[in-house]
């Protein structure tokens, strides 16, 4: 039987997928992501569906890459192969200022973020222990994922049961994202999401539940 696993992002409490009706063995904190909980868990199955959200996703394409055979399909929320930005090839991403200032606005809100609780939804972020914070910021600073994806051709090979969800105006991760995934995947779909930020599990929750059945299917 196929497993759906979600892979939640930095910060992220598990009410980002409160709104989410798709049925899911676990939600992963980043902080289990941290400490490689995922890959115990999915190494002992078969057949998977992951869905991963901002660094949840980041972690995704990682465990897709050392698992390709496994992946039934992948569901990409505002995710990135790589969050900084690079000044060598031109990658549009975070500086480790703006990184900082995301922590900061964090623990100033008392878990709103720094974007503040979205208004009628329930808060998709939590206040956790500066340490782990710390470590999911190195994390993000230290991940780049872009080689291993275009060298993988197994994975590659899988992009028509790849589903790719991004905002427009996203303050965390940037729009480029999509595009570089949409390229990788070729046959994936894409949607490009208006007027929303970045935590898309409250926002568009009827989506990506079609997105997991679609990939179920």
């Amino acid at each position: 039987m196929t497993k759906v696993f979600v892979l939640n992002g930095w910060a992220s409490s598990k009410e980002a997928w409160s709104l989410c009706r798709f049925g899911r063995e676990r939600v992963f904190s980043y902080v289990e992501q941290l400490d490689g909980l995922p890959e115990k868990v999915i190494a002992a199955e078969d057949d998977v569906v992951l869905v991963g959200w901002s660094m949840g996703g980041s972690s995704a394409l990682r465990l897709a890459l050392k698992w390709p055979e496994k992946i039934r399909g992948l569901v990409l929320v505002a995710a990135t192969p790589r969050m900084m930005q690079d000044t060598q090839d031109g990658w549009r991403g975070m500086s480790e200022r703006r990184l900082a200032a995301l922590k900061k606005g964090l623990l100033m809100t008392g878990g709103g973020g720094i974007f503040g609780p979205p208004e009628g939804k329930p808060n998709p972020y939590l206040v956790d222990d500066e340490a782990n914070l710390d470590r999911g910021l190195e994390y993000l600073v230290d991940t780049d994922l872009r080689r291993a994806l275009r060298e993988a051709s197994e994975l590659r090979a899988k992009g028509n049961r790849v589903w790719i969800f991004q905002s427009e105006h996203d303050g965390v991760v940037r729009p480029e994202n999509a595009a570089f995934l949409a390229e990788v995947f070729c046959g994936s779909k894409v949607e490009m999401v208006p007027g929303v930020e970045h935590a898309l599990p409250i926002f568009i929750p009827e989506k990506i539940d079609t997105a997991v059945q679609e990939a179920l299917s």
